[in-house]
């Protein structure tokens, strides 16, 4: 009886494994897409609508926390001019975090 015989007959059956692998990336690639990449996608849509939409006069909050008002936009600078009481700070439009209903 020859020992390499069941290695060989082993050996000559793998037929499909490659593409059960492929397929099995190509699933986990779209796992990660629907539960990680599309639904930051849409969250940064939605800040990117919150930024283009704000006006002078909107109350607004910060990433840092800070609450103020809409003094001035600049769009060249890409910064937001908030009023804190008596105070006027310049911030980075980006650091907008969301609109503070009144």
């Amino acid at each position: 009886m020859n020992l390499f015989a069941p290695i060989l007959m082993a050996g000559g059956q793998d037929g499909g494994g490659g593409m059960v692998q492929l397929g099995f990336f190509g699933l986990i690639f779209l796992i990660m897409y629907l539960l990680l990449i599309r639904p930051q996608r849409k969250k940064q849509k939605e800040h990117e609508q919150l930024l283009n939409s704000l006006s002078k006069g909107d109350k607004v909050v910060t990433s840092s926390g800070m609450f103020g008002v809409i003094f001035a936009i600049d769009d060249k600078r890409n910064i937001v001019v908030l009023k804190t009481g008596e105070i006027k700070l310049e911030f980075l439009k980006s650091s907008i975090a969301a609109r503070v209903e009144n």
